[in-house]
């Protein structure tokens, strides 16, 4: 979940500035926790809370965290339909196949006990709210990627079962960049954040090719340090510099959820 957090920072400034190139200040101005990192703390809170083994209690454990820590940061950042959901008492799914389904999705990867697991995690994470198809094989394809690599599979293998079961990858980075802009779209961004792990050299330089696409750089950033966390770890540097940013509140949260995981 650092991964997913120090990510998320690193790319806020640039989410609507074309960003094209690596060569940025890691922590710039600007630099703020956005929905992505509050959404996947509350992820990681609901999941060592809850029975995840149990889709109703995951799913009502899961709601229940993402309204009582979500709700307390009103300017996040948040898509409309996301936050009316919110506003509503996390009623009904609205369909969604944005990316904010693979964006909270990392903490399920880290409880699962086997890759089926892991997807099946994630396939109930995102459907309440993300139950379209898209929403659904974007966290999917997401927790799949960190699952493989926490578990210790090289990225020849990572790279195959995404091809396989979610995406074609058959891209470069430098290939599609000069093209590539926003794109909310699961389908449009999570396969783009994988390729920036899979051509990467370290968790630094993943993240930096997330945002050197210059797309929706803060969830980009999110989902390829999440899973390049999983694969290299994230240095201390920047691990500690990106839990600055958090709150009383939120770094008490991510540090119980912490304890709980690893302890």
């Amino acid at each position: 979940m650092l991964g997913a957090i120090a990510g998320d920072i690193i790319g806020s400034p640039y989410e609507f500035g074309g960003q094209k190139r690596k060569d940025f200040p890691l922590f710039g101005p600007g630099c703020r926790p956005t929905d992505d990192s509050i959404i996947t703390i509350a992820v990681g809170c609901a999941c060592v809370e809850a029975d995840c083994r149990d889709e109703y209690d995951f799913k009502q454990t899961l709601i229940r965290s993402i309204l009582e820590i979500g709700m307390r940061y009103p300017d996040a950042g948040y898509g409309r339909e996301f936050y009316r959901w919110m506003e509503q008492g996390g009623g009904r799914s609205y369909g969604s196949y944005g990316n904010g389904s693979a964006m909270r999705v990392s903490p399920v990867a880290w409880v699962a006990d086997s890759l089926d697991q892991a997807l099946c995690l994630a396939k109930w994470s995102a459907e309440i709210t993300h139950d379209h198809p898209d929403g659904i094989r974007g966290a999917q394809a997401v927790a799949a990627a960190i699952y493989l690599a926490r578990t210790g599979e090289d990225k020849q293998t990572i790279r195959a079962y995404i091809q396989e079961n979610f995406y074609d990858l058959d891209f470069t980075l430098d290939a599609i960049r000069p093209g590539y802009s926003f794109d909310l779209r699961c389908e449009g961004s999570v396969p783009q954040a994988i390729v920036c792990f899979l051509e990467s050299r370290d968790f630094e330089d993943a993240v930096r090719n997330a945002v050197s696409l210059g797309g929706d750089s803060d969830t980009q950033g999110c989902i390829a340090g999440a899973i390049a966390e999983a694969y290299y770890g994230v240095p201390d540097a920047i691990g500690d510099q990106a839990l600055e940013y958090l709150d009383e509140d939120l770094l008490e949260l991510y540090g119980n959820y912490a304890r709980e995981l690893y302890e």
